[in-house]
């Protein structure tokens, strides 16, 4: 069956028409020698839409060839740096999603022409395994009509839940030999150091951790990796090369989880070759589908829940922006609002949204707390499900608190330049009383 299947590149992305809409991968797993070949047939195509989810590997070939998107148009559910900067030009155009939401998308609500995806090679039962990047792989192949696959040797292999594809579900297999795309990890500042030592008071024995991505996330890792912590969880959507140290360090066994025990459960896996060797096949790691690892009723069943993420910016309601500056999509809104959910449900569990309390643009220092969002900014958590925010100034819980409780919150930790400012915004917006405390 395999040989009657392998064909070329060029023979495999004859099955795309005029019009189809096109699967091409997502994060670490995105085609490259399928993507080149469709790119050789701009002009014998119109109005082809591709799909992709944050796109590591730099910029589609589809993209370099048709500039103007006459005959591509590239869609994407959450942009890497490449992808943004694409946006940013109008060629590549944002998806909104809820993420855990995202396989069931595929299932009931959009149409699939053709799937393009890296695999690892067969195994002797004729599975082909998705690699790190489960997520919503396997929905996706059962929404395609045609289905082809781009065989990489240096994929990892990773164990779970719809983690691949036999080949008897298979129209077209090509092969190819490139490297697994990495991010090198985000190297932490002091602000996010001081952010991460506060987090870390709020860590115990026995919790159950989720992290996000960067420099912040980077710095609790390193910490927890030289702490004494004991016997801590991990169920997240991302794996990253701060988790291989902290269970390297012993920090990880998962022993008290409240299910999935001695289990690190993930979606995907982002980051350097160490944390791909570290994955492949590793009987510890168990890698589900994201309606899964992202459900907020499954992350309120794990006790002493604890979900760390970034954002942009947050007003004084308490919204949280984690995806753009005004109208300029940045990232996406990922799983930030799975999270905050699925934390306030665990018994025990608290959410942290962090960041810095000050950015700098042409030469100016600006608030990260603002009195209101940026106009066409995006509210990726309303105020009602945001969790606690913090910045290097201390944490500020929002739970049950009034817009002028709020608002006192806020302002106590922000950057102290700016909080005369947030006082004065927040008594003309009339969410500010006299009796709130104004030294912090």
């Amino acid at each position: 069956m395999y040989k009657q299947k392998l064909v070329a590149p060029s023979e495999a992305v004859e099955a795309v028409k005029s019009g189809d809409w096109v699967e091409y991968g997502s994060f670490s797993g995105c085609v490259v020698a399928l993507d080149k070949a469709l790119a050789a047939r701009k002009d014998e195509l119109r109005d082809v839409k591709i799909r992709c989810t944050t796109r590591v590997a730099g910029i589609p070939e589809i993209v370099k060839a048709d500039p103007a998107g006459l005959h591509f148009i590239y869609n994407n559910w959450h942009f890497s740096a490449s992808d943004r900067k694409l946006g940013d030009q109008g060629r590549c155009f944002y998806i909104p999603l809820v993420y855990s939401e995202l396989p069931e998308y595929y299932r009931s609500y959009i149409d699939v022409d053709v799937v393009m995806i890296p695999v690892a090679p067969m195994d002797r039962h004729g599975c082909f395994n998705f690699g790190p990047q489960i997520s919503h792989t396997m929905a996706m192949c059962e929404a395609g009509k045609i289905i082809i696959l781009e065989v990489n040797p240096n994929m990892p292999c990773c164990l779970g839940q719809e983690n691949g594809i036999h080949i008897s579900r298979v129209d077209y297999i090509v092969e190819a030999d490139y490297p697994i795309s990495e991010i090198a990890p985000s190297e932490p500042n002091d602000t996010d150091r001081r952010i991460a030592s506060l987090i870390i008071e709020q860590l115990s024995d026995g919790c159950c951790l989720q992290l996000g991505i960067g420099g912040m996330p980077n710095a609790v890792g390193e910490m927890i990796a030289g702490s004494d912590l004991k016997d801590l969880g991990i169920h997240t959507e991302m794996f990253v090369d701060s988790m291989v140290d902290m269970v390297e360090k012993g920090r990880v066994t998962g022993a008290r989880k409240s299910m999935d025990r001695h289990k690190i459960v993930a979606t995907i896996a982002l980051g350097t070759q160490r944390t791909y060797d570290f994955i492949n096949g590793n009987p510890m790691c168990v890698f589900m589908p994201v309606n899964y690892t992202n459900d907020p009723y499954i992350i309120g069943q794990l006790d002493n829940f604890i979900s760390i993420n970034s954002c942009i910016d947050v007003d004084l309601y308490g919204q949280i922006n984690s995806e753009s500056s005004g109208t300029r999509q940045i990232s996406g809104t990922g799983g930030s609002i799975c999270f905050a959910e699925g934390s306030f449900r665990s018994k025990g569990g608290r959410g942290f949204i962090c960041m810095a309390s000050t950015y700098s643009s042409a030469g100016r220092v600006f608030s990260r707390i603002r009195p209101v969002l940026e106009p066409g900014s995006v509210v990726s958590i309303q105020r009602g499900l945001a969790p606690s925010i913090v910045t290097e100034y201390g944490i500020a819980s929002l739970k049950g608190k009034t817009l002028w409780q709020r608002a006192e919150a806020l302002v106590s930790i922000a950057h102290p330049d700016f909080r005369e400012e947030l006082i004065k915004s927040a008594g003309e917006m009339g969410i500010w009383r006299k009796s709130n405390k104004r030294t912090f």
